[in-house]
């Protein structure tokens, strides 16, 4: 099966704001994580979420993410990049 993340234009705003240095080790990680098999075996299962339906962590900073199936590709919809300090606060 193949795994591929997309970037809402909110997550995309997200990462702009970081420092370069962080920003480039979560697009690292990101396709990290496209590379294997499963990138779902490394994330969080979140219920009852707002944020996603999963959450992947890369030190400090949180990604929530979307699943959409359909047939051999599984389509994540990165939809925000927050930290730990901040991740699970919205209403």
């Amino acid at each position: 099966m193949t795994y591929r993340f997309y970037m809402t234009e909110h997550a995309e705003d997200d990462l702009r704001q970081l420092d370069r240095s962080i920003a480039r080790r979560i697009r690292d990680k990101l396709a990290w994580y496209e590379r294997q098999g499963d990138p779902l075996s490394f994330a969080k299962p979140l219920r009852g979420s707002i944020l996603g339906s999963y959450r992947f962590r890369v030190g400090d900073w949180r990604i929530f993410v979307d699943v959409d199936g359909r047939g051999h590709i599984t389509v994540l919809m990165v939809l925000a990049i927050e930290h730990r300090s901040r991740a699970y606060k919205r209403g």
